[in-house]
């Protein structure tokens, strides 16, 4: 016979690995934003789950009635995604509350939404000026989303005709002193190229808590111990740097050299090398 206290440690852990199984059957949005329904859904679980951890209800009951909710909670995503009538009663659904410019009240009054939560929803997406905003969206979760006027919008470089490339996005190499070879493989990269990086800066992986590579190839680092300064990225810098200095020497050549054709070719070179140096400079500051 198991002591009191050794039976419940033992009913809670299978009932929160039961519970993890459950929830991932269920799908991954009861773990992300959850609606009304998903936080209700997800309560209910947990009190059947807390219910038989302390014996409140047997084993065999409480795995029936979480088995159940389960069930049903599939049949019911599996509706919503088949019926649009079904996501709406269940989730509920959006709701505009500024259009044009303008409050709507009698939406806020409908979902008892008051002009400070409206104000506090702004503000939490660094919109302090009601005038700023064009179109503003409840969701179903209860998170408003806006639309700023154009012309309170942040200047893009589509809007001012620029030509970008793709970024690759940046990838964790090193995590808790181990490095990571999938994200190095991603970004085209190797452990002897972030070996030979670390030994630029005297640092070895193992003193590494979290590395991170950019999309230019820049490494970031944090240590372990915090008390340990290191060089700050110069990739971009050097690179920058780089291309000047290669400009400055076709314009030196082009003065040098009394060959028309060289000259020409050299100072045309040094005019397209300063176009593109105009071009990126803004990336590799």
């Amino acid at each position: 016979m198991l002591p009191a206290w050794l039976e419940i440690i033992i009913r809670s852990f299978s009932l929160i690995v039961f519970l993890m199984v459950l929830t991932r059957l269920l799908g991954r949005k009861i773990a992300s934003r959850m609606t009304y329904f998903d936080i209700v859904f997800a309560i209910a679980l947990g009190m059947i789950a807390a219910a038989v951890s302390i014996r409140l209800i047997d084993v065999l009951s409480g795995v029936i009635a979480l088995l159940t909710w389960g069930l049903i909670g599939m049949g019911i995503s599996y509706l919503s995604l088949k019926s649009k009538m079904v996501r709406d009663l269940v989730h509920g659904r959006e709701a505009v509350v500024i259009k044009h410019g303008k409050v709507m009240e009698d939406q806020l009054k409908k979902m008892r939404y008051t002009p400070e939560d409206l104000l506090q929803q702004l503000r939490s997406k660094q919109i302090f000026n009601l005038a700023d905003v064009e179109f503003a969206v409840m969701e179903s979760d209860g998170e408003i989303n806006a639309l700023l006027k154009s012309n309170r919008q942040p200047i893009t470089p589509k809007h001012l005709g620029v030509q970008t490339a793709p970024e690759t996005g940046v990838q964790t190499v090193i995590l808790d002193g181990n490095i990571l070879d999938e994200p190095l493989t991603t970004m085209g990269l190797n452990r002897g190229w972030l070996r030979t990086e670390l030994e630029k800066i005297g640092v070895s992986p193992e003193n590494v808590f979290i590395a991170q590579v950019d999309g230019m190839g820049e490494l970031y680092i944090d240590l372990f111990d915090d008390t340990i300064q290191i060089p700050q990225p110069s990739t971009r810098q050097l690179l920058l740097n780089s291309l000047e200095q290669a400009k400055a020497d076709l314009e030196t050549y082009s003065l040098e050299t009394d060959n028309q054709s060289a000259k020409k070719m050299y100072r045309q070179s040094a005019k397209e090398l300063s176009s593109v140096i105009y071009d990126v400079r803004h990336l590799l500051k």
